[in-house]
């Protein structure tokens, strides 16, 4: 849900307004002065000023009270820029402030839309009931003069005597921005987005205007997806990262506890960060409720939330571990679609596991992983939206390049279309057969058997042979693969498994090829592979 924090204005160094007397004249001086920070506002904004006399909001204790900034607030208006992301703990407010400021600059300066984007349709409708209080509790001259209405519904308000609109819609509406041009996006939750969230975050970054305001804003849900990927990069792309861990909201506070009884990393954050005893009987109560997820859900620090799931299948240490020493690759080929760390040395055996997918630009990707047979080093990796004979020619053509390599092809789905195209328009016969050539079948069969064997020895691999796996893409599916609600485990909405797939059954085949001798013996028919 949608944060509804506020606490009583007042104090010193108030701006000089009478609401009464406010037009569409004065409401547009005060929008071209918003940012401003005048000597007599004490280091405030004109913006912030204006939100504490006009803007009500619902307090926890369920009065409707003037909107004044708490700190996390506060914080992120000093440093807020033009594109901003957000990660915060629970409950801090910055989904209210987002809302109150855009809502002035929408009232403040003409033919402004504003669009919020909430995860669910749940919290866009508790954005909206925000934004509807803002202007309920306007000065009737407001509302009946300059921001008269012609729509207040469930999704948007327009002010046609300032061209003006502010609309709120959920993530899962997949044409949302589409047709518009935003001045102001706040994207609420993001971390939480259901289906592609990248996909949709694009499309409404396209709809943005030059100079349009963006807010990015989650709480942590894990490593990878969209979320944490826009936050790793945003200082490469230019975005203000603002950080807000729980011990900024005021309320975060329970019994003191004795001092005798604090650890040694209470007395840290006791020393670092100066919280009180009441504050760490607070975080002790929240760590026996939420367990392994309050750091997640009450974040200290800007790593371990995001590492704190709790849903995650491998484990996250290791992996971060190897992405932090993880090698660039030696050859990129097919514009990156296909990555070389070690080419193929004479003598040695190699294989090359495929996932294939259908081949289309939307959806899953074909994947491909090649592994020295002996040692089960990864020495290339492609993945790429191809299926098919293209796919099929393609990782033909990848095994004869690592000498004659074995290949295991999953054979559900359309793989079982690509390996008839492999021994008949390719004409590869080193094909690996499941149950051996007699009485078995060419390829790979993902069952609920073989699917969990498969991932717990890649699980086994990434914590005793970590350096065995090169590609950081890998590692970032890796990463991003969970327990998922329905029970199964796959990839987090918005991210994909095809990597983790193609090297689990390529880890899986390997280990069967090495205890029957085929591999090492060179292309013979023992083991029950031709």
């Amino acid at each position: 849900m949608a944060e509804t924090e506020g606490e009583s204005a007042g104090g010193e160094g108030e701006l000089a307004l009478c609401a009464e007397e406010l037009d569409a004249q004065e409401l547009q001086r005060y929008g071209e002065i918003l940012d401003q920070r005048p000597a007599s506002l004490r280091g405030r904004t004109v913006g912030m000023a204006l939100a504490e006399q006009l803007l009500l909001v619902r307090t926890r204790e369920g009065w409707t009270a003037p909107l004044k900034a708490n700190a996390a607030q506060r914080a992120f208006e000093r440093r807020r820029g033009e594109r901003n992301i957000v990660l915060k703990a629970r409950q801090m407010g910055l989904t209210t402030w987002a809302a109150a400021r855009f809502f002035l600059k929408t009232i403040t300066r003409p033919g402004t839309l504003t669009l919020e984007v909430a995860h669910t349709q749940e919290a866009a409708e508790e954005i909206f009931r925000i934004v509807h209080r803002f202007l309920d509790w306007l000065p009737e001259e407001l509302r009946e003069g300059p921001l008269k209405t012609s729509r207040a519904n469930v999704r948007q308000i327009v002010f046609p005597e300032i061209d003006a609109q502010y609309r709120v819609v959920s993530a899962g509406d997949r044409n949302a921005g589409r047709g518009l041009t935003v001045q102001n996006l706040h994207c609420s939750e993001l971390a939480r987005w259901p289906g592609d969230p990248a996909e949709t975050l694009a499309g409404l970054r396209a709809a943005m205007a030059p100079g349009a305001e963006l807010i990015l804003e989650s709480t942590p849900d894990g490593v990878g997806g969209c979320f944490h990927e826009e936050w790793q990069k945003a200082r490469e792309t230019g975005m203000v990262r603002h950080f807000f861990p729980w011990w900024m909201e005021r309320r975060y506070r329970a019994k003191a506890v004795d001092e005798e009884s604090l650890s040694d990393e209470e007395r840290d954050l006791i020393s670092r960060r100066g919280l009180d005893r009441e504050q760490i009987g607070y975080r002790r109560q929240i760590r026996a409720d939420f367990r392994g997820l309050a750091r997640q859900e009450y974040a200290e620090d800007e790593e371990s939330c995001f590492l704190a799931s709790g849903d995650s299948v491998f484990e996250l240490s290791a992996i971060e571990a190897r992405l932090a020493t993880a090698p660039a690759p030696a050859e990129l080929r097919r514009n990156g679609e296909l990555e070389i760390w070690l080419p193929p040395v004479e003598g040695r055996q190699y294989l090359v596991a495929v996932d294939p997918a259908g081949g289309g630009r939307e959806g899953d990707y074909s994947a491909a992983q090649v592994l020295e047979l002996e040692t089960g080093l990864q020495c290339a990796e492609f993945a790429g939206h191809v299926g098919g004979l293209e796919l099929a020619r393609l990782v033909t053509a990848l095994a004869r390049e690592y000498n004659r390599a074995w290949l295991v092809v999953e054979r559900n789905n359309h793989g079982s279309g690509i390996l008839a195209l492999i021994e008949t328009a390719c004409g590869y016969e080193r094909v690996y057969w499941q149950g051996g050539r007699s009485g078995g079948q060419p390829g790979w069969l993902t069952t609920s058997m073989s699917r969990p064997a498969a991932l717990g020895r890649l699980d086994a691999g990434l914590v005793e042979q970590p350096e065995r796996f090169q590609s950081r893409r890998l590692l970032a599916e890796c990463r991003s693969f969970v327990r998922l609600a329905d029970g199964r485990s796959g990839a987090r909405p918005g991210t994909h498994d095809d990597r983790v797939m193609a090297m689990a059954m390529g880890l899986e085949a390997r280990a069967e090829l090495l205890q029957k001798g085929s591999g090492i013996r060179g292309q013979g028919s023992g083991g029950g592979h031709r």
